[in-house]
């Protein structure tokens, strides 16, 4: 009996050899010369290659009656395992096969706007389901209808024991799924306070170390129902933004006189700019002819308008701009507290240490030349503003005078 069964492992083995160096490569090399593999797959999804796992299951679920002197609950064990077997691999060659629907969907130009992905993963679990209940049901060599009236009490009673593992469950699958978060992903959860790199993943709980060294505990199903940001995006494009305002003080905004255009001239980033933009504004004055006498009526450069030209082509030529993604400087709706002047662009790297220098020496260096356009920054007045203006008796001694 000994001999028939290790003669029947070594047809098991021989029958898997022959099928995945022989059948399968030779399905594999037949259908990657069809116009449809070469034309829309370009990856190997497993199909076939697991499906070839049934063949030595097969042959020993076949097999193993017809040695003598084998006892009877052994020949059955053999063939329940062997069976489940068979249910496992089909189940995840289905898998397989809706994983390459998926992707051959995606590459459609309109899955973006319908995705069925989701759709795709419910029948995965479906599957998983139907095959777990089939193989726990070929184990214990029971109907699977028996079983599935048997489990529906005892599942409500594991529903409330275990609902927190149940969900967390879950939550790691959809996860995992939907790749939502790695360990090394900077993540930012303001409502729990966690601000930081995740270093651990695990079933119930993910932990976040934050940038004061302090790790933070979140519950892993939190990651699915509460929003949070990842800056995994902002890592990967190789750019951090810049989206600052500069507060100009209104009042100091007004038309460029020839002495301050003349002034103007000396900047090298202006030196194309103005010339274009006097043309422009002729041209327009020109046509408004007999109108066009009254200032009133004409367009004139601004002190405003040349220095957000100026801010532009410096951004332009700024050496750790990205010059790639998107570079704006724009007015924002006037504000009691100033003009918003912002700028929005994308520094060409995502270090932090790097990023607050690069951003720290735009400005400082913005601050600076503010001036020179005859332009003021915009702040509240502090103490000393107010002694100032009482040293200089624009104002009473007395506030209440």
């Amino acid at each position: 009996m000994a001999s028939s069964l290790a003669g029947l492992v070594l047809l098991s083995w021989l029958a898997n050899w022959l099928t995945k160096n022989i059948l399968v490569r030779a399905v594999s090399k037949a259908f990657n010369a069809t116009p449809f593999a070469q034309n829309s797959l370009q990856q190997d999804f497993g199909i076939i290659a697991r499906l070839s796992n049934v063949v030595p299951a097969l042959v020993l679920a076949a097999g193993v009656g017809y040695i003598r002197d084998v006892p009877e609950p052994l020949v059955e064990v053999v063939r329940n395992v062997s069976n489940g077997f068979i249910v496992l691999t089909i189940a995840m060659a289905l898998s397989n096969v809706l994983t390459m629907v998926n992707t051959l969907y995606e590459r459609r130009p309109n899955s973006r706007t319908k995705p069925i992905k989701g759709y795709i993963q419910l029948l995965k679990i479906i599957i998983y389901t139907v095959a777990f209940v089939l193989i726990v049901a070929m184990l214990i060599n029971r109907s699977p209808l028996i079983l599935l009236s048997g489990m529906g009490a005892m599942m409500a009673v594991m529903l409330l024991i275990f609902q927190d593992t149940i969900l967390s469950v879950v939550a790691s699958i959809q996860i995992a799924s939907n790749d939502v978060i790695r360990v090394g992903d900077w993540v930012e959860m303001p409502q729990l306070n966690a601000d930081g790199d995740v270093i651990d993943i695990a079933l119930h709980t993910v932990k976040i170390q934050n940038w004061d060294r302090t790790i933070t505990t979140i519950p892993t199903r939190r990651f699915m129902t509460d929003p949070f940001k990842n800056w995994r995006g902002m890592q990967q494009s190789g750019g951090r933004r810049i989206k600052r305002s500069l507060m100009i003080d209104q009042q100091s905004v007004h038309f460029i006189s020839a002495e301050e255009r003349s002034r103007l001239n000396r900047f090298r980033l202006l030196q194309e700019y103005l010339p274009e933009k006097e043309q422009e504004i002729k041209a327009w004055n020109e046509s408004l002819k007999e109108q066009g006498q009254e200032p009133v009526n004409t367009r004139r450069i601004t002190n405003l308008g040349s220095f957000r030209a100026y801010v532009e082509r410096y951004l332009r030529s700024h050496q750790h701009v990205h010059q790639h993604m998107t570079l704006i400087v724009r007015q924002l709706a006037p504000t009691p507290d100033g003009l918003p002047l912002e700028i929005y662009c994308f520094t060409n790297t995502t270090a932090w240490v790097a990023y607050e220098g690069i951003q720290s020496d735009i400005f400082d260096h913005l601050f600076a030349i503010l001036p020179e356009f005859g332009l003021r920054m915009y702040q509240h007045p502090s103490g000393l503003d107010l002694r100032q203006i009482k040293v200089e008796g624009l104002m009473p001694a007395n506030p209440q005078d």
